[in-house]
């Protein structure tokens, strides 16, 4: 099963469209409610790292027997230093983006708690693909 999403850079209120979504299938597919916090945290983190910083952005979700595969895939300024951005607190968010509760440094660690693989391929002035994978068992 796959499931795609698109994603609008500074379109706040469509930010957890997709965790939502994918919520209700995991639930509907009777998955341990533990995994299923977990997927949709990393997910969310995702979703608002995109409109926070990029200009557009897809998720893919593809559900397996035993796994959910996420990519994530932006058009934006891309991460310069993956290592720095995966510091707990470390934030590029603009003020704007602050004021609004997001940008605290929290994502991609929230992201790399919550899932079991995490992959992020940046490209400094084009954009960042995140592949996350959950397994259920």
């Amino acid at each position: 099963m796959q499931f795609r999403f698109e994603l609008e850079g500074g379109n706040f209120s469509k930010a957890g469209y997709a965790s939502s979504n994918i919520k209700k299938v995991l639930k509907q597919l009777s998955i341990d409610p533990k995994i299923i916090k977990r997927v949709v945290v990393a997910l969310y983190e995702a979703e608002v790292n995109i409109v926070a910083h990029a200009w557009r952005g897809t998720v893919v979700a593809d559900l397996d027997a035993d796994k959910i595969t996420l990519t994530l895939e932006d058009e934006g300024p891309g991460i310069p230093d993956i290592e720095l951005a995966m510091k707990e607190g470390y934030s590029t968010a603009s003020s704007a983006v602050r004021e609004m509760g997001f940008g605290a440094g929290m994502g991609l660690p929230n992201m790399k708690k919550n899932v079991d693989e995490l992959i992020i391929d940046s490209k400094v002035g084009r954009g960042t693909t995140v592949r996350m994978v959950t397994h259920f068992g």
